[in-house]
């Protein structure tokens, strides 16, 4: 099952998230379920958030990936969304 992992960052996180980023980069690529990453960013083109497809057995797999992530043991989100998606392109 395909679930998009929208989360928006808490105001003014940025050094955080910049801190954080190298933990959280080695947790996308070891747990072997991430299928498309990268951050959201704003109109100036900061970092403000991410989006994780992840390719998992269930919702509860991917909230427990999303509990596991170094971004979100740091408190760096102020907004978490599991949404199972469908693959229609790509």
């Amino acid at each position: 099952m395909l679930v998009a992992l929208i989360a928006k960052d808490k105001a003014g996180a940025l050094s955080v998230r910049q801190e954080n980023r190298p933990a959280h980069v080695d947790y996308l690529k070891s747990t072997g379920c991430v299928a498309q990453a990268g951050p959201l960013l704003d109109d100036t083109g900061d970092m403000i958030g991410s989006l994780v497809i992840l390719d998992v057995a269930d919702k509860a797999a991917a909230q427990e990936w999303a509990d596991n992530d170094p971004y979100a043991k740091a408190g760096l989100f102020a907004d978490v969304q599991l949404i199972p998606w469908n693959r229609v392109i790509g």
